[in-house]
Order: C-alpha cells, then structure tokens, then sequence
C-alpha cells in the first residue's frame, strides 16, 4: 500500500537505532528531577522550540487515500476496518495541545483536527477485558500504551495540524496524538490499533525506552 519517501539506507537506518539505544543506556538528558503538571506546564529537561522537528525510523510511507485503511480490532465488541471516507464520517474535533518529545524538545499549543479517542472507543466498544492498545503503523513501528491513557479526554487522531492536513513527514494522513506522554508514544501513519488484556511493548520499549514515558516524572527510559 505505501511507497516508501525518502527512506535511510539499512545501515544508516541501524546506526540511528543504535545510537538512540546507547542513549539509553547512557540515561541522556535525564535531570533526576519531577515536576507537577498542574504548577509547571514545561517537563524537566524539555526545551521549548517554536519549530516541529521530524523525527522517524528513517522511511516515510507515501499513503495512497483511495487505499488507506485503519484496522481496530482485538478485545472490541464492534472491530472495524475503515477506509478514508468511513474515518472521516466520525465525529470529527478540534483539540489544542503541547508535544514533548523524549528528544528534549517541547512545542506549545499546537491545534490537531481529527476523531477523538473518545468518540472512536463508543463505535468499537472495548471489551471489559480490554486494559492495553498497541498502536501498528504503515512503517512497521509500534508503541504501547495503557488504554486509560489511550482514552484520554485529549488525546485524537489527528488528520490536520494548524489547519492544514498532515504532511507525511509528520505522521499524515493520520497520526496519534497522546499529550501527557512522550510523544514516541503518539504513533505516525497508523494502521491499526488493537486492544488486548495484556501488554506487549513496542518497538523503543523493547529497546531501552520507558514502558509508560511519563514527561513529568521523566520516564525516559527504563532503566
């Protein structure tokens, strides 16, 4: 379905992941310090930024809309697979938000248009059973998350950025968008998302990368 844009060759590729790797294991730009969301709007170690820097696994898939599908599946009553127009017959909403990458960068107040979580949970219908989402994406990357945080009052999937429809390089035409985590944790050019009973970590997570990634507490990696 996708072209690849702008790909890495391989072992560029495995030396960017091995380099974030060894950051890990070197505790990178941990300051050792938590803060209070609620008194500190920007997370220990984060610098704020005005840009939107790019960030990925060092290919970016060209999307054809009249292929795209997005599978939500797992432990859900109503498992769907839906195509560009399905998606977009969702409620569609316009949330405003900070990023913070584990990078060490923030951006404030970006404005996302999209479905909301929320609005997608209530047509797939999670199962009782249903505790994790593991997020799938059309470059073969994946991240875990919680399903209480998955479900959060702000958190989309968002088709537009400032008005404007995603570029691929930032995750179109569809991305996630978490705000209270670190956003490796908010999926670029997702596919599909499942829920389950049980965990299963992603693909920083099983590299030296937090299983939640928390900003505030600076749950950057796990160790």
């Amino acid at each position: 379905m996708p072209n690849a844009a702008d790909d890495l060759p391989e072992g560029a590729r495995e030396k960017l992941i091995q380099r974030k790797q060894e950051w890990a294991g070197q505790g990178r730009l941990l300051t050792g310090h938590a803060a209070d969301p609620a008194a500190q709007r920007l997370p220990p170690g984060q610098r704020l930024v005005t840009s939107w820097p790019v960030l990925d696994l060092g290919a970016q898939p060209k999307i054809d809309l009249q292929r795209w599908r997005l599978v939500v599946d797992g432990l859900v009553e109503n498992p769907v697979t839906l195509d560009w127009d399905g998606f977009n017959r969702l409620p569609q909403s316009e949330l405003t938000s900070d990023i913070h990458c584990v990078t060490a960068w923030s951006r404030y107040d970006n404005r996302w248009r999209g479905v909301r979580v929320a609005d997608l949970l209530e047509h797939v219908r999670p199962k009782p059973e249903a505790k994790f989402v593991l997020l799938q994406s059309f470059d073969t990357y994946t991240t875990n998350l919680p399903l209480a945080e998955f479900a959060a009052h702000d958190a989309l999937l968002a088709t537009h950025w400032e008005g404007e429809p995603l570029t691929v390089e930032h995750g179109g035409p569809v991305r996630v968008v978490v705000p209270k985590l670190y956003f490796w944790k908010s999926a670029k050019w997702v596919k599909r998302i499942q829920f389950a009973a049980q965990d299963q970590p992603g693909f920083w997570e099983v590299r030296g990368y937090h299983n939640h990634g928390d900003p505030w507490t600076e749950e950057r990696y796990s160790g």
